[in-house]
């Protein structure tokens, strides 16, 4: 081990990050298991388009077909399984050197990688929540929210090389990220044009605080490359990811417990 990260693994500014991330862990932890456990047998479909032609009317479609169901408490549980799993990696004694070593240049590889599983997990469910059932577009805007998240780690990357901050990678990563909200958004406004019934608050509800949530991760960036105040510290912006990321995991999950998964 580098003498210089193993000197700073001993500061205490690292020790407590350490069990910050570990108590952080055991609360996503803790939540996921109540998840599973609490939750009711509420799915909804994911469907594969299947195309078809009318000879009568010359016309090609495209009717969807149930391919199976998702049940989303335990979908749920995942994003939080995940985000449990990133933080009990990173206080482990062969990796707890290798993130403060990464800290140190300014970069998380893993809150990245995480960020992109659980958050596109997190999309998926508020897609299907507001009526997107179909796989292709599920799939894509699984990906696009992935690509959000490996931009703003290529930002992260990018910029121990260079002299100014280069806001590339962060400016692409908002494009990609604005994409599904967008496609959310209309799939809810066509819903609600549509629909006899009324589409329940609980959907407004998680719409606005995640698309919220997930523009203060954004803001927390810019803070800190912009060094403003307290983000003058890297670490200071590690932690307000960390403590953005259970809040954000939290207010969705309870949001769709309260909505549809809590038991009749």
């Amino acid at each position: 081990m580098d003498p210089a990260v193993s000197l700073a693994v001993k500061e205490p500014v690292f020790r407590r990050l350490r069990r910050y991330n570990a108590f952080m862990g055991f609360l996503h932890l803790i939540q996921g298991v109540m998840m599973l456990v609490l939750s009711n047998n509420f799915s909804l479909p994911v469907q594969s388009p299947s195309l078809s032609f009318t000879i009568a009317g010359n016309v090609l479609s495209a009717p969807a077909t149930d391919w199976f169901s998702l049940r989303i408490g335990p979908f749920v549980a995942v994003f939080l399984f995940l985000s449990a799993l990133a933080h009990f990696l990173l206080t482990l004694p062969g990796v707890f050197p290798w993130y403060v070593r990464n800290l140190q240049r300014k970069i998380n590889y893993i809150r990245w990688w995480e960020y992109a599983f659980s958050s596109s997990i997190m999309i998926l469910i508020i897609a299907m929540l507001n009526g997107i059932y179909d796989f292709p577009s599920l799939l894509m805007m699984f990906s696009l929210n992935a690509l959000m998240n490996f931009w703003g780690l290529m930002m992260e990357v990018h910029n121990q090389t260079t002299k100014q901050t280069n806001w590339m990678a962060y400016l692409f990563g908002c494009f990609a990220g604005i994409i599904p909200w967008v496609v959310i958004v209309i799939y809810l406004l066509t819903a609600r044009n549509s629909l006899a019934a009324p589409i329940p608050s609980f959907v407004y509800w998680i719409l606005v605080s995640i698309f919220v949530f997930f523009n203060i991760f954004a803001i927390n960036m810019v803070l800190q490359y912009k060094k403003v105040g307290r983000w003058k510290d890297y670490l200071y912006g590690e932690r307000i990811y960390i403590l953005l990321s259970l809040v954000a995991k939290s207010l969705l999950a309870w949001q769709i417990f309260a909505g549809t998964l809590r038991p009749q």
